[in-house]
């Protein structure tokens, strides 16, 4: 028996490969399957089962491409009803690969079709779990983000996860293995461990949700508070993770055409896209094609691009770094952007050999920040989340989190001037690049954020440690 956990950082998930005696099984597979296929072939063995835990609202699944290459079947918990073909697991019932046992267990509360699998091994004993997003390392997940489908509050919903957790997976041994589908950096839970492998009896003693003498109304009220609300792109996932969608191959393909300079208004304006441009803060910064949104691959591109653009139908065009076209348009895709016309051939050198115009950002060091800015009169604007900032933050700065730039844009004043930061200049920067998209050129963005600036003598604020913060 062997088992990997294939975890993916810029989405914060894990997927799992398992195999035995010549078959094999994996549980939440990512939209692009190539690598998939590439470990069954080397290991010689046949993928019997596809798991899916659930219908996953943060990035689309690989299950369906990869049944189809392979005709292994998709296995969903009971209440799932996908618009295609799959097995619809009863609690309890067991799957075969090779000389081990999955066994899915119903966890409903995060969602109503939550189910976690447990692996028994070849002398029958309970190995692990794969747990999806009903337990997390160090946390459980939301149970506001099914509230529609389930017809249910998310109290309702918590109440619902409080029993899965008490009934199907605390009465587990200690020294079984915890398996998420996610870590810490994911939407879809409010404080998880950077761990990303646990033991159901560490988590008894390190996860607040399953503290022992727990009651359910204390279980709710610490399980739905601080709950921010959900990325909007979410709800879309789930629809194309239950109705299907275009393979991946022909996102790819799409993806990597090539749109030369000349070429690339005229494009931009027949398809009413939006230009996309990946590189990074620091570049992006000295120049740019007009109206572009930055959003740097590295970084916590995908989960950004959904929050920020929303709609995953959206065109758009890319300008990346040289030789990163293939992997910007496969992290876009995992989370459903599939409508890439392409990118502009060559990158942006190509844009500035071919003379077009060109924006900047009026972006400054911290040192510069802090000679010349006065905190009492300033406006100065901080886009890193609330907890960031109540941990810790410059006098008299407002909290306007990057999350809700669609929200307090409107209250900007066009004619009074501020300074933006975040944390390293990464958050900033897309915030910069959205408001001067829609016109705001009254700001100065400070490079290397909080973090350069608490080096120099700006007046903050007492430092909290975040956990004390996310606890309060």
């Amino acid at each position: 028996m062997k088992i990997e956990q294939i975890y993916t950082g810029c989405l914060a998930q894990g997927a799992y490969y398992i195999t035995s005696n010549g078959e094999a099984a994996i549980v939440d597979p990512l939209r692009e399957i190539q690598p998939y296929l590439d470990r069954l072939e080397r290991d010689g063995v046949k993928l019997k089962y596809i798991f899916e835990t659930h219908f996953h609202a943060d990035f689309v699944s690989g299950h369906l491409d990869l049944s189809k290459e392979t005709h292994a079947s998709i296995v969903y918990g009971p209440n799932a009803k996908p618009e295609f073909e799959c097995i619809i697991a009863k609690d309890g019932e067991d799957f075969k690969i090779g000389n081990i046992i999955i066994k899915a267990l119903h966890t409903p509360g995060h969602t109503m079709e939550s189910t976690t699998y447990l692996l028994i091994d070849e002398n029958g004993k309970d190995y692990a779990i794969f747990s999806g997003d009903t337990l997390f390392i160090g946390d459980v997940g939301r149970p506001d983000l099914a509230q529609k489908a389930a017809g249910m509050t998310q109290d309702e919903l918590a109440g619902i996860l409080f029993y899965s957790l008490r009934n199907k997976i605390m009465t587990l041994a200690d020294d079984v293995i915890v398996y998420p589908a996610h870590g810490a950096g994911s939407a879809c839970g409010k404080n998880m461990s950077k761990e990303t492998i646990s033991t159901i009896g560490n988590q008894k003693i390190t996860n607040y949700a399953l503290r022992e003498n727990m009651t359910e109304t204390e279980f709710i009220k610490e399980v739905t508070d601080g709950l921010l609300p959900p990325p909007a792109y979410f709800s879309m996932n789930v629809a194309m993770n239950k109705k299907g969608y275009e393979s991946f191959e022909s996102v790819l393909h799409n993806g990597m055409k090539e749109i030369k300079a000349e070429d690339f208004e005229t494009v931009a304006e027949k398809t009413n896209a939006l230009i996309l441009d990946t590189r990074s803060a620091a570049d992006f910064s000295k120049a740019y094609i007009p109206q572009s949104i930055n959003i740097g691959i590295n970084g916590d591109f995908a989960p950004w691009v959904g929050t920020l653009i929303a709609n995953v139908k959206q065109p758009i065009i890319l300008v990346t770094e040289a030789g990163m076209q293939e992997e910007t348009v496969t992290r876009l895709s995992r989370v459903g952007f599939d409508t890439i016309i392409g990118h502009l051939k060559d990158g942006f050198e190509a844009w500035q050999k071919a003379g077009f115009e060109t924006d900047s950002v009026n972006r400054i060091t911290a040192e510069q920040f802090a000679n010349e800015a006065d905190i009492q009169k300033d406006k100065i604007i901080d886009v890193r989340k609330e907890t960031e900032y109540e941990a810790e933050h410059i006098e008299d700065a407002y909290s306007k989190p990057l999350a809700y730039i669609n929200d307090w844009v409107k209250d900007i004043d066009p004619k009074e001037h501020f300074y933006l930061h975040c944390a390293g200049g990464y958050r900033s920067m897309i915030a910069a690049s959205i408001l001067q998209a829609r016109g705001f050129r009254n700001f100065t963005e400070i490079e290397g954020g909080f973090g350069a600036i608490a080096k120099t003598t700006i007046a903050k604020s007492d430092f909290v440690c975040q956990s004390k913060v996310l606890k309060a």
